[in-house]
């Protein structure tokens, strides 16, 4: 245990790093991480280095398994299940298949249109934004394995949840026609050699950084801002514990964002550390990541107002209902 935990401060939490950078702070700088300028130039340096590191190793990791899963071979072994079954396995490659919001819906239509039951391919939809490998053990970093794990725990059951849901109510018919008219092209999957795979795996990562690194920075200049600007008791006067409307507004705030859950972490960690309950700051960061407003647009396009309304109703009930549940039973996780 004492070497995991050494391993989980070093690599994880990278206390290394912030020693150098309080070094570099206090030393070359000449201001003490104590103070409102000191305290956030450490955290804004550190937070930025340590998310940058450890997603281009994980990308690249990742990647190179996803790389054994493209969206054709995805969609044959979802097409072997029915039920709550393929509901499972739905979300649980969501969670292998890291994709953003906006480019699940392409996934979405394509696997509509291949057949598979439109319960799992909401599940895929709901899960692979929301949870995903990186995600996990960035959270890791900033909290605790605890919390990262009941994570992903609860996020799968929504995705099982909000799928079987919309199995069970028969909602196909809302479902734009085009989608399932659309003709799917079996293409032979082209055998990868170590090298194609590694190549598709840097790739991946610059493209993801490409992406996600202006959120990555807007989003750690915010925590930034509430760890060490902000009075605790302004943040507590609307997000604290004792307000039973916390997560009703965090959620709430959350929906309209568009961002990347890499560039939500820093914020949630911020606020998390001024007192924000973790299942108020989780509120936030799933609302921001599964109900983006660009995504929503995306998928009005393809379903029809009524089954729109209900997956976004889903999706926001579950997150109210994982984000009560943290703050009651945040306790266990720390």
């Amino acid at each position: 245990m004492i070497i995991f935990a050494w391993l989980n401060n070093q690599i994880l939490r990278m206390e290394w790093l912030s020693g150098l950078v309080k070094y570099l702070v206090e030393k070359i700088l000449g201001l003490s991480i104590q103070s409102q300028l000191g305290g956030s130039i450490h955290f804004f340096i550190y937070d930025v280095i340590k998310i940058f590191i450890l997603l281009s190793v994980l990308i690249f990791g990742i990647s190179y398994v996803q790389s054994y899963f493209p969206p054709e071979r995805t969609r044959k072994i979802l097409g072997r299940f029915n039920g709550i079954s393929a509901n499972i396995l739905g979300a649980l490659l969501g969670t292998l298949t890291p994709f953003c919001s906006c480019s699940s819906i392409p996934l979405f239509i394509g696997f509509t249109s291949a057949g598979l039951p439109i319960g799992a391919t909401f599940s895929f939809l709901i899960s692979s934004p929301l949870v995903d490998l990186a995600s996990v053990i960035l959270l890791a970093s900033i909290f605790n394995w605890k919390i990262a794990i009941a994570y992903v725990i609860v996020g799968l059951i929504l995705a099982v949840i909000g799928g079987t849901i919309i199995s069970k109510a028969k909602l196909e018919k809302y479902v734009e026609p085009f989608v399932f008219n659309n003709k799917i092209t079996e293409i032979e999957q082209e055998e990868l050699t170590t090298g194609d795979r590694i190549d598709f795996a840097k790739n991946q990562v610059i493209d993801i950084i490409k992406r996600v690194w202006m959120y990555i920075l807007i989003g750690v200049g915010i925590g930034a801002l509430i760890h060490n600007w902000i009075p605790e008791n302004v943040i507590s006067a609307v997000l604290g514990q004792d307000k039973w409307y916390s997560v009703l507004v965090a959620t709430l705030v959350g929906v309209p964002m568009y961002a990347d859950i890499f560039g939500t972490l820093p914020i949630a960690e911020a606020l998390v550390l001024k007192g924000v309950g973790m299942g108020t700051a989780l509120s936030f960061m799933m609302a921001v990541t599964a109900l983006s407003l660009p995504s929503m647009i995306m998928l009005k396009n393809v379903v029809k107002t009524r089954l729109l309304i209900i997956f976004a109703g889903i999706v926001t009930l579950g997150i109210i209902i994982i984000g009560y549940t943290f703050n009651t039973f945040g306790y266990l996780f720390i």
